[in-house]
């Protein structure tokens, strides 16, 4: 049997990191979205390291718009005690487009990571829960509190998913909060077998064309956490974002 080190340094985390962040220019037009700087250094290195202390010990870079700033940026990642690859795309390709164009790279099972959102989880924990349930998908689904605190950031935006009281996500609903309990926190543990059913090079999104499957097969779990996330993709998430890591 496996250590949780040894499970943990067994696996891949997969980062989008292609977007055109439109949210966030004009910034955004010389620099890509995780470049911009966050306390002190590019937001994509706060992920990197959250990822290289949880001792996970690859990471592979889903790139796209200015992504060579990206590549000459942080290299093989050998300075930060990670090893970084990189995936290109010649044009957006949404979430399952750009892992279908880098699925010959991708592991039996990788953590997804939004290129915009940090959250500070135990991922070793959260692989152990994977490895666990023997599901296709296992999502972190924030719970907010409450009661609202200065310390949780605002933009959060809306609940956009339910949970059965035996962790099984029972809908994905982006555009209707009604009858919703928690809200995706920009992470997810996958088995790369969820990628055969998607068609290869054309724009195509997880949320919309995979989620939706799954949980018709009772195949995503939850991984509830109430560590709030922070979206940097907007000018208010990343200034919240900056508070809590300065």
């Amino acid at each position: 049997m496996s250590s949780p080190d040894h499970l943990q340094m067994e696996s891949q985390a997969v980062i989008l990191a292609g977007g055109l962040g439109t949210r966030m220019r004009p910034i955004t037009e010389t620099i890509p979205k995780p470049m911009i700087a966050v306390a002190g250094k590019p937001f994509l290195q706060h992920q990197l390291e959250l990822l290289s202390a949880a001792h996970i010990a690859r990471a592979l870079l889903l790139v796209g718009y200015l992504g060579e700033q990206i590549q000459q940026c942080f290299g093989d990642g050998a300075k930060l005690g990670i090893r970084i690859s990189y995936s290109f795309e010649s044009s957006p390709l949404g979430t399952g487009g750009a892992l279908k164009n880098a699925e010959s790279r991708l592991e039996d099972h990788f953590i997804l990571v939004n290129g915009d959102t940090y959250l500070g989880v135990d991922y070793g924990e959260l692989l152990r829960k994977f490895a666990e349930v023997k599901c296709a998908a296992l999502i972190v689904a924030y719970q907010k509190p409450a009661k609202t605190s200065p310390d949780i950031p605002a933009n959060q935006g809306p609940n956009n998913l339910a949970i059965g009281t035996d962790g099984v996500v029972t809908a994905y609903q982006k555009r209707n909060p009604e009858g919703m309990s928690h809200i995706d926190a920009g992470v997810i543990v996958l088995n790369k077998e969820i990628l055969t059913s998607l068609p290869a090079d054309r724009v195509c999104s997880l949320e919309e064309e995979t989620y939706p499957r799954l949980i018709a097969e009772r195949e995503m779990r939850a991984w509830v956490t109430r560590e709030p996330f922070y979206d940097m993709g907007s000018p208010a998430g990343l200034a919240a974002l900056e508070e809590k890591l300065r």
